[in-house]
């Protein structure tokens, strides 16, 4: 047996070195031709590729779906915090940094920006704590539509029938589940499959720069404030503190990301920092609690004789916009 295989071994390799007009090249009896030599081969190495493409298609998918399923449940860090009055109608109903907003009014509520997909259920309990009800929001407001800010807002809409309000640029991104037009590739097609991104919102309303957006006795002004998305959004309202209105000045990220670039992003910046300065801040937020120090002023909130002051900081207003200024002249991404 063994020798029979080795003759016929013999044979293919002394038959590949002559060339196809040999007359030698003829198998001898009992040695299979050259063609049906090669093609058991030829079927393993397909049937072998087939078995690894199909290995590579399953692990893309099992990646896909698993990507999907770790962004359904990611809270980027996020923790519950204690929701507390800022001042008048005025409410912190956030994360431990993702900010949300709310802002009550006798004919319904504003909230601002919607966090994390997972973590809309937060900002629902922080509402419910401090003994409102989400279905009396009327209007959801966003300040820029990536994920942390903006991946909440449908299951906030849904839960209360909220009308969303965002400016052109916003609107788009929102509406298409946090795609940007300005985005990296990579960052997109991980958005396209649903790697990343969020369910999309209904958006109902686009805004204009200046425009306010009205629920009864409460009025925001809405100030696109681009450079770090080309929608980015502030706002501005007044509260009143007992005898005293108070400006509060809701301004949004003023940084630069390495997977968001556009032509006239410095332009932007540039403008956005000369309305914020101009816009009179007694309060102020932005949508991360850590840059306008939520927790610090929070705790001084807790024994100071008028709670309201610890988070009167136009000093902290001005420095946030300085630093801002600063990222922008050492051209500074993040």
């Amino acid at each position: 047996m063994i020798t029979e295989i080795s003759r016929k071994a013999h044979w293919l390799i002394k038959t590949e070195r002559r060339p196809a007009s040999d007359p030698s090249r003829t198998a001898p009896a009992g040695v299979p031709g050259e063609e049906e030599a090669l093609e058991p081969m030829l079927y393993n190495f397909t049937k072998r590729r087939r078995l690894a493409v199909l290995l590579a298609a399953l692990s893309v998918v099992a990646l896909v779906l698993v990507g999907r399923w770790l962004n359904a449940t990611k809270v980027g860090g996020q923790q519950p915090a204690e929701p507390f009055r800022i001042a008048g109608n005025f409410y912190y109903v956030g994360a431990s940094d993702v900010a949300a907003f709310l802002i009550t009014g006798p004919e319904g509520h504003v909230l601002l920006d919607g966090g994390y997909p997972s973590t809309a259920r937060l900002i629902m309990a922080s509402i419910a704590k401090l003994g409102f009800d989400i279905k009396d929001v009327k209007v959801l407001l966003n300040s820029e539509p990536h994920a942390d800010h903006g991946g909440g807002l449908t299951a906030l809409q849904q839960a209360s029938g909220a009308q969303l309000w965002a400016s052109d640029a916003s609107a788009d991104s929102l509406a298409s589940g946090g795609d940007d037009p300005d985005g990296v590739l990579p960052l997109r097609a991980l958005i396209w499959i649903g790697v990343l991104g969020y369910p999309p919102p209904r958006v109902d309303h686009r805004f204009k720069d200046g425009d306010t957006i009205r629920v009864g006795p409460i009025a925001l002004t809405a100030h696109v404030t681009g450079g770090h998305t080309r929608g980015c959004t502030s706002w501005s309202f007044s509260v009143r503190d007992g005898d005293r209105m108070l400006n509060v000045v809701s301004a949004c990220d003023l940084g630069v990301l390495a997977t968001s670039r556009y032509p006239e992003q410095g332009a932007d910046r540039e403008r956005s920092i000369r309305v914020l300065r101009g816009l009179p801040a007694d309060i102020w937020v932005t949508c991360h609690a850590r840059w306008w120090g939520r927790y610090r002023k929070f705790v001084a909130s807790t024994t100071a004789k008028n709670p309201v002051d610890p988070f009167i900081d136009p000093e902290g207003y001005r420095a946030f916009i300085d630093a801002a200024e600063a990222e922008l002249r050492q051209g500074r991404v993040h």
